[in-house]
């Protein structure tokens, strides 16, 4: 008899085995500033073989696209965040992997995180409970933060600053303690709840009110804005909402940080580009390609070796100098703007530069590139010459110095140095670039010193060893 019960037991293990263990895959921080990120494309699907290093999908983050690489062997069993998905949080669970040999039909789905039920908002048919305030009372569901270990995101910044409201009281949900965007709404809310509801006027029969619709002034705008129906041309006043990607957030966010924070300062000077466009004939006739842009580049990063005390950048602490020169350069894609590195650049020839710079913009227009090519750049570079932009002022790259402006070439006539026949007029290529510098760091007069360091180097391309 025991026999049979064990004979039994076996076999019950045997056709039905336990669900298979997963292994988790989380939405990973793909940059410094991430926070959350979106699926572009899964290149795996569910009952593949995974190997170590390979490629499980395309994630679009605050910077670029970037491919997910696995970290272990298995097997995709169930992608839990479809392709498309927007605003995924850091940490969330997209997918589960298991061990080779497992069935990955059966892979254990864990149950979803329970959520904080909220109180439901007070209806309009009761009257609202009276607020009784207790001041000595701790918040009990809000823990504090320690001083030292208070990081805010820059939106949430802004919204505790414009509030008056506490850091501290806020809910850190956020990677490594970050308070973010949804944190400092959420406090907000709660304070907005908290306040007592204003006193109850005596009620009294309303006289009977007619309402006749809104008439539009003479002019045929509307007093207020009209929906518009899908399918249906849009009436004056409507829109269209289009939806950013997160490099378009992220840009628009750090724009408004670096003029609201940074005390630009702008200085120009006009180049001339004669002695270049000699050398590149030059070049051209050795089957050396290179353009005026690559030599903007070479005499900035030459530029700075001289004059170390440009090179530097603003920290929490104050100034710091870089030991390093790594020029960005602005690349526009359809993404928004980004500023891959060309790294030691000051040290590289003129060739070198022109093909790193052609291959960096190629992967930014693609949308490949990895972050360590486009983050810990300490100058920039933006050149609008070629979209016909005579001069123009670019917003510094927080936390870099400054950032060069390059406009368009165009020709002057001027006068040459007289000679014995007299003053006669020759034709120049002028360039006008535009340095803008973070005040803190360089003032208007080592400003001027640079730009006529650039100068003196973009005009001379031998003396800066290009």
């Amino acid at each position: 008899m025991l026999l049979d019960v064990m004979c039994m037991y076996l076999k019950w293990t045997v056709v039905c085995p336990a669900g298979a263990a997963p292994l988790k895959v989380q939405m990973p921080a793909l940059s410094p500033t991430m926070e959350e990120g979106n699926i572009v494309k899964w290149l795996k699907k569910e009952g593949d073989e995974v190997a170590a290093g390979d490629t499980l999908c395309e994630i679009e983050t605050d910077k670029a696209v970037v491919v997910l690489e696995s970290s272990e062997d298995g097997i995709l069993a169930k992608i839990l965040v479809q392709e498309g998905s927007r605003g995924v949080r850091l940490g969330t669970l997209i997918a589960l992997m298991v061990s080779e040999g497992e069935d990955w039909k059966q892979v254990e789905i864990p149950a979803p995180e329970p959520k904080t039920p909220t109180a439901a908002p007070p209806t309009a048919a009761g009257p609202a409970p009276p607020l009784t305030t207790t001041p000595s009372a701790p918040k009990q569901h809000l823990p504090s933060i320690p001083p030292a270990l208070l990081r805010l995101s820059p939106a949430a910044r802004h919204i505790l600053d414009t509030h008056g409201l506490d850091p501290h009281l806020a809910k850190a949900t956020g990677p490594r303690g970050l308070i973010t965007k949804e944190d400092a709404l959420k406090l907000l809310n709660q304070r907005d709840e908290r306040r007592p509801a204003p006193p109850a006027a005596a009620v009294t029969s309303p006289a009977p009110v007619t309402v006749s619709p809104p008439i539009a002034p003479s002019t045929g705008r509307p007093t207020f804005p009209p929906l518009s129906v899908p399918g249906k041309p849009g009436m004056p006043g409507t829109f269209t909402e289009i939806p950013a990607s997160n490099v378009r957030r992220v840009i628009a966010q750090r724009l408004t940080q670096s003029k609201s924070t940074i005390p630009h300062a702008y200085a120009s000077v006009d180049c001339d580009l004669g002695p270049v466009m000699k050398l590149r004939k030059q070049l051209a006739t050795e089957d050396i390609k290179v353009s005026v842009n690559d030599f903007i580049i070479k005499a900035a990063a030459v530029s700075l070796r001289e004059m170390p005390e440009v090179n530097v950048m603003w920290s929490g602490d104050g100034p710091q100098a870089l030991d390093y020169i790594h020029i960005s350069i602005a690349v526009a894609t359809p993404r928004g703007l980004i500023t891959p590195i060309i790294k030691d650049a000051a040290s590289k020839g003129l060739q070198e530069i022109a093909a790193t710079a052609k291959a960096l913009a190629k992967k930014a227009r693609d949308g490949k590139l990895l972050p360590e090519e486009y983050q810990g750049g300490s100058f920039s570079i933006s050149n609008l010459g070629m979209f016909g932009i005579s001069e123009f002022s670019a917003v510094i790259n927080p936390p870099q110095a400054c950032i060069l402006a390059v406009g368009g070439t165009r020709a002057e006539l001027r006068l040459a140095p007289q000679n014995q026949d007299g003053p006669v007029l020759h034709t120049q290529q002028l360039m006008t670039v535009t340095l803008s510098s973070d005040g803190r760091l360089v003032d208007d007069e080592l400003a001027s010193r640079f730009l006529e360091k650039f100068r003196t180097n973009l005009e001379q391309p031998q003396r800066a060893s290009l």
